[in-house]
């Protein structure tokens, strides 16, 4: 195995400084910032199809970051934390999302046939797979993807719920692509899935297609805000060779 160059004893002391911080030092130095350089960074994740179906909203506003700790059950790391980050996941844009792709890529100095087919993959694969997992039942694309799937190697993940998992997967590599920009700057989060999300999205005005894919607390730890060692599997319990 070649040695760790400079970049990657550097991405180790990131991993091993990011923890999920449970309780903040509301007294320590804190940069708002470093919160804004890392949400740009949080944007360069990688995405489904581009379709980019996240939104970051930052809690400033006094009264609704007390009412966002109450629908967070008041759990330490959200009353102590300098900041929250709600993380949305956005399917409800995935139409304006696709046009946005179309539009970059007609812009783009590139041979006209490449462009076509870029664009033919948004207007007719993107487009037919939401569409339809949107509108038919997906026992239905799942029953013609298992039928196709007998002659042919074919794409099985098309219901709504198939989509909505993709869509969160990726908002989720936007999450943890700002996580570990914030260790990098020697700050600190805590990523949250304990919280009430009917009431989240009341409190941000978002429609009733929009999802709560996470909240972030952001701040500098205590010590005791890390609740113990860190635990992992052994590696050799999770990893497989074919």
């Amino acid at each position: 195995m070649p040695e760790k160059n400079e970049c990657s004893q550097c991405f180790d002391r990131t991993l091993e400084h990011r923890r999920s911080v449970r309780i903040f030092d509301p007294e320590a130095p804190y940069d708002p910032e470093v919160v804004t350089r890392n949400l740009k960074r949080a944007i360069l994740a990688p995405s489904s199809s581009n379709l980019q179906l996240w939104e970051f909203h930052r809690i400033k506003d006094g009264e609704l970051r007390q009412k966002l700790n109450e629908a967070c059950f008041n759990q330490p790391a959200a009353r102590t934390a300098n900041e929250l980050i709600v993380i949305v996941t956005r399917l409800d844009k995935w139409e304006q999302r696709v046009e946005a792709n179309i539009e970059f890529i007609k812009s783009q100095e590139a041979p006209e046939d490449v462009k076509k087919r870029a664009i033919a993959y948004y207007d007719k694969i993107v487009r037919r797979l939401y569409g339809w997992a949107k509108r038919y039942p997906g026992f239905v694309l799942k029953a013609i993807q298992w039928f196709n799937g007998l002659k042919k190697p074919a794409y099985r993940e098309v219901s709504w719920t198939d989509i909505r998992i993709s869509a969160h997967k990726s908002v989720a590599l936007a999450a943890q692509t700002f996580m570990l920009g914030m260790s990098a700057d020697g700050y600190d989060t805590c990523p949250m899935e304990g919280f009430d999300s009917a009431r989240v999205r009341k409190l941000l005005k978002l429609p009733k297609d929009a999802e709560i894919n996470m909240i972030i607390a952001c701040g500098i730890r205590k010590p005791e805000g890390i609740y113990g060692p860190r635990f992992r599997l052994p590696f050799e319990q999770v990893y497989y060779e074919h």
